[in-house]
């Protein structure tokens, strides 16, 4: 069956929504967690710590600028029906505002098709998607994650690896190319670990109104 790009991305960006399953519930709320200079306006979304070097950037770029950076997380309760508690909480998406305003279409967003397509850039639904192997993720322009794939590990383990992980969204920032200002802000990703699609929204005249990366806790 397909998906629903719209049902889904409804689930995830909306203010107080619930949803229940057998054991849990699920209350999403929005977090802001700072701007992301894109003086190029060409976007990754990617794991920052592990590919770096191997993450392009979207094909559909935006005007040069800074935008804000908001994770959707989910407040987690548990127990049985009518008694549940708070037990934890996840990043259930990330998202960059382009255009504060409302969004009538979404499309996956497409980085350029590689010479050797990898299967496990699709995932089960057909979206193309990015791998997490240290549990964060980021929007971010293609020079500043060029230019933190250069750092030493020394560097990055003072700006983006603390000795005490705070709760979800988990937000890490650090100018990377001091000559532009562009910054990597990076946030936990859902239950960790994984593979995650991006979708680009559109308002009314066709112009991009935001990305969303949606890390699979709903």
């Amino acid at each position: 069956m397909a998906v629903d790009i719209g049902e889904l991305l409804g689930r995830l960006l909306s203010e107080g929504a619930r949803h229940s399953d057998d054991t849990h519930d699920y209350h999403l709320t929005m977090v802001p967690v700072g701007d992301v200079t894109l003086p190029t306006g060409r976007v990754v979304a990617c794991d920052p710590l592990v590919y770096a070097g191997d993450s392009p950037p979207f094909t559909v770029p935006v005007t040069p600028g800074r935008y804000p950076l908001r994770a959707w997380v989910a407040v987690i309760g548990f127990g049985p029906p009518g008694n549940r508690v708070e037990s934890d909480r996840r990043t259930a998406a990330l998202q960059l505002v382009i255009r504060d305003q409302p969004t009538t279409t979404w499309e996956p967003a497409c980085v350029p098709d590689p010479a050797v397509p990898d299967p496990a850039s699709i995932d089960e639904d057909g979206f193309a998607v990015y791998p997490v192997d240290s549990g964060t993720g980021t929007f971010a322009d293609e020079q500043a994650v060029a230019a933190l794939a250069g750092w030493p590990y020394e560097r990055l383990e003072d700006a983006y690896i603390p000795a005490v992980i705070e709760a979800a969204p988990s937000p890490l920032d650090a100018i990377t190319h001091e000559a532009s200002g562009a910054n990597v802000l990076l946030v936990s990703t859902g239950w960790g670990d994984g593979a995650y699609a991006t979708f680009i929204g559109r308002g009314a005249d066709g112009d991009v109104t935001s990305f969303v990366t949606d890390f699979r806790v709903l």
